[in-house]
Formats: C-alpha cells, sequence, structure tokens
C-alpha cells in the first residue's frame, strides 16, 4: 500500500432515502476519536434549540458537534433558513480551511444544497462548498450526509454509500423513537 495515500484525507459521502447516514457518520467520528483524532461535526438542519442523543453523548466525549440550522424547512420560513444557512457554512467553511481537525462531519449538507422550496444558491453556494472541499488541508478527512447528494460532490468523493430503505416502521405508523432517531 503506497504509505503517502494512507494518509490522505478522504471525502466520504453517506446518502439516499434510507436510515443510518448521519449514524455512520457518528461512529466514524468516534472511531476517529478513540484513534486520537480531532473531530468536528457540524449539523446543517438541527436547530441548537433541541436535544439530541449525540450532542448529549459528544459531549461527554469531548467530542465537538454544532448545531447550526433551525429545524425543518416545513417548521420556519424561507428567509429564517436562508439566514441560518448562509451562517451554517459561513462557519463551516472557516473550519474546512483552518487545518484544526483531523475530520469534519457535514451532517445533512446534501439536504440543505438540495432544497428547491426557496433559493439557497447565494448563501449556500454549490461551487463554493466544491472548491473548499478540495482546498481543505489535505490530511483532513470530511463527511457528508443526506438525501439527494448533488452528483458533482459524489464525484469528487472517495467513497459513496447510498442507504436505501427496504422496510421502515414509519411505515407501520411508529413515531421517531428516543435514542434511535433523536
Amino acid at each position: 500500500m503506497n504509505q503517502q495515500a494512507s494518509k490522505r484525507g478522504l471525502l466520504l459521502v453517506y446518502t439516499g432515502d434510507g436510515k443510518g447516514k448521519t449514524t455512520a457518520a457518528l461512529g466514524l467520528a468516534v472511531r476517529a476519536t478513540g484513534r486520537g483524532k480531532k473531530v468536528l461535526m457540524i449539523q446543517f438542519i438541527k436547530s441548537p434549540e433541541r436535544t439530541y442523543g449525540e450532542k448529549i453523548v459528544f459531549d461527554r466525549l469531548g467530542i465537538e458537534i454544532v448545531q447550526k440550522g433551525i429545524g425543518f424547512t416545513w417548521t420556519k420560513t424561507p428567509e429564517e433558513h436562508r439566514v441560518a444557512l448562509a451562517e451554517a457554512w459561513r462557519f463551516a467553511k472557516e473550519k474546512l480551511l483552518s487545518d484544526a481537525y483531523d475530520m469534519v462531519i457535514l451532517d445533512e449538507l446534501n439536504n440543505a444544497l438540495a432544497i428547491e422550496k426557496f433559493p439557497i444558491d447565494d448563501v449556500l453556494p454549490l461551487d463554493d462548498v466544491m472548491d473548499t472541499l478540495q482546498k481543505r488541508p489535505e490530511r483532513m478527512h470530511v463527511v457528508i450526509t443526506g438525501r439527494s447528494a448533488k452528483q458533482e460532490i459524489m464525484d469528487l468523493a472517495d467513497l459513496v454509500t447510498e442507504m436505501k430503505p427496504i422496510k421502515h416502521y414509519y411505515e407501520e405508523g411508529i413515531p421517531a423513537v428516543l435514542g434511535v432517531e433523536f
């Protein structure tokens, strides 16, 4: 194995309509932290006004996690989302270019980039995302989660995994479960 190649940061994408995208990223964060790596998870949709199990445990483990969203698109106005997305991207870009982390997880960035109900390209431009990903420190791993990954991001990625639903308890009327979804 090429020793130099094994030290290059990877771009990992978890996408698709099935459950497990964020969960996979959480597992990578725990694994990397266990190996002494510095990890940051930025959540683009989840709001700091709600409590999530991953935030509780990451605080205990010393893994930095920041919610920059304001919740799901149907609960807020387009302008509220645009402001939050602009701030989330500003923050993420700064961290991606800082060389302060070994791994940065951009949770639900794919969802944010796929919003079509209101314009987002001026506050979260795909070209700027692509440019930033390419300019990040060479050793930095980046994980991007969320449905509807853009083809450009998948083309740039080293790994793309599509989560495909086969069966889900939502179909039986079971709502989100504490400790499983949040």
